[in-house]
């Protein structure tokens, strides 16, 4: 008799669609470079730390503003993204609203 798999143990799950991201002042071909690392990033953070609160109700945002962060003494596109992906990741855990 093989044991019963129950999906009560698996951790929630969360599906973040980002259609549009805006960013100022950044080379075109910056785009792709800064949005893998923003990605990449989000998923760790997601991962790590667990969905804010704000997911557990199964709302739906169709804005979000990451608002304005100065960038590392290192400028490159993994580590913009990066810091993208914190500041979005703390907008929903400290300001869900």
């Amino acid at each position: 008799m093989s044991p019963c798999h129950s999906n009560h143990n698996l951790p929630p799950s969360v599906e973040l669609h980002i259609e549009e991201l805006v960013l100022h002042g950044f080379a075109p071909g910056d785009r792709h470079p800064i949005q893998e690392a923003m990605r990449t990033e989000l998923e760790r953070l997601f991962t790590e730390r667990g969905s804010p609160q704000v997911f557990s109700h199964g709302d739906e945002r169709s804005h979000l503003d990451a608002g304005e962060f100065r960038l590392a003494a290192d400028p490159r596109s993994e580590t913009i993204g990066r810091q993208i992906a914190q500041s979005l990741f703390s907008s929903l855990t400290v300001n869900p609203e």
